[in-house]
Formats: structure tokens, sequence, C-alpha cells
């Protein structure tokens, strides 16, 4: 990847009026294998260095499983020291990288993952308080089946313990699921693009679930007023109706 090539994407997507507030690096950092861990990092490190090239400091990524069939399935190391060590190593590394390159490494925590909850966050933060660290901010992705017929108070919960942490955030949605098996969409594209939920939790677009989105906005705004609101898990044709419900709700809610 050339700086001439990161030029001449930033300026097509500038010509086109998009702008690009993040880029998605998303993949499993803490891959069982530790020789396709280092390659996916490796390439993930790449994406970090041109960043500011394509326009954006923010590079994304999930912080992974253990789980050897997918990168959204629980394991049970994952709840251990050592799996938390071995994230925690990597993220610090993706952190240093993006600080010495003018950019900022954003994890965006999942429940099945390393790093998946609101109090696993505070401890990475706590532990790793590095200028080249931030956190993508969807709330969706803090519930499971113990949580999810209490949105709010989750919501409250997650704003209040990590908020001043948060650079991007996502607008999609979440509801207790039928089908308690991996949910994907027949979309071409990486498994991170066709990822609809695992387990007890489904995560549909925005409007389509259970999230509190008037809470959601005016928690999200009152700390970050103009901060990037991705929408996604989508399909073309939806795409009018989610960005409606999700400007009505800004609207709504002032902001």
């Amino acid at each position: 990847m050339t700086r001439q090539n990161c030029h001449a994407v930033r300026d097509a997507f500038r010509r086109a009026n998009l702008p690009i507030c993040a880029i998605s690096g998303y993949t499993n950092i803490t891959h069982p294998d530790r020789e396709e861990r280092g390659r996916r990092v490796g390439a993930l490190k790449e994406i970090i260095r041109n960043a500011r090239d394509l326009g954006t400091p923010y590079v994304i990524s999930e912080t992974g499983t253990f789980n050897t069939e997918s990168d959204w399935v629980h394991h049970a190391r994952n709840e251990t020291e050592e799996g938390y060590q071995e994230a925690l190593d990597v993220i610090a590394e993706l952190a240093q990288e993006a600080y010495d390159h003018g950019a900022v490494f954003l994890v965006e925590n999942y429940v099945n993952n390393v790093i998946g909850s609101a109090p696993e966050l505070l401890r990475l933060f706590a532990h790793l308080p590095h200028p080249g660290l931030g956190l993508l901010m969807d709330p969706t992705n803090y519930f499971d089946g113990t949580n999810i017929d209490d949105v709010d108070a989750t919501l409250n919960t997650m704003f209040d313990a990590l908020g001043d942490r948060i650079k991007i955030a996502h607008a999609k949605d979440c509801k207790r699921a039928v089908d308690t098996s991996e949910k994907h969409v027949e979309i071409e594209g990486p498994e991170a693009n066709t990822f609809r939920g695992a387990g007890a939790v489904e995560l549909p677009a925005a409007g389509l679930g259970v999230l509190n989105y008037d809470l959601y906005v005016k928690r999200l705004a009152r700390l970050h007023p103009n901060i990037p609101l991705i929408i996604e898990h989508l399909d073309e044709d939806d795409v009018p109706r989610a960005k409606k419900f999700v400007d009505d709700r800004l609207l709504s809610a002032g902001v």
C-alpha cells in the first residue's frame, strides 16, 4: 500500500463528498493459530501505518476470540487471565503502532470476544492508558441473554463507565433471538460484514430491535456532539429507512 495509492482513494471519496471517518481493520487479533494471528496483526499494522494518508486517524478492529471456528463465538480461554494477557499484549502493540504514525487504534468490543463487557473494557483501559488507543461505541455489542431485557440500565452503565473513551459510534440494533445459532446474511464480503449475531441475541439494522435510541443518542451527544455515527447491518434496499430512523431520533433528541 503506497502513499500515492492512499491519496488516490482518499481523493476519490472526497470528490464523492464521502468523508472517511474511520477505516475497517476488523480481524481476529487473538487468533489461536500464532502464525495466522501474526499475518492478521501484520496486515492491520499496515493499515494503521497508512491511515493518515487515507484521511482519518482511526482504525477499528474487534478484540478477537480463541475460538477456531468463528471470530464471533465464545471460547473458554477468552475468560482466562492468560487469554486476557495475550489480547492485552497485541492491543498494546497496535496502540503503539498507531501512536507512532499519528493514528488511534479503536477496539470494538463484542460480548463473545476476549474484551466484551464494560468491566472488561475498563480493565483494558486501566492497564493500557495509551494515547494510541480508543473505543468504538456500539451499545448492541454488550448484550447477551442475561441483559437483553434490561436495555436502559445496560446503556447507562456503559456510558457511565466508558463515555470519555469513545471516538466513533455505530448505529445498529439488537433483540432477543429465536434462532440461537450464529447468524449471517447472504451478501458478499468478509465475515465481519455478514455477521448478524450469535446466541440469544441478534443484531438487525437500526430501528428493527429493542435498543432505546432516544436514550442512546442523548447520552452520546451529551459527551460527543459531533461524533461520526455509522449505520451498519443493513442491506442496500434498507438504507433509506434506516437513515430516516436514525435522523429522526437525532432530531427528536435535538442533536
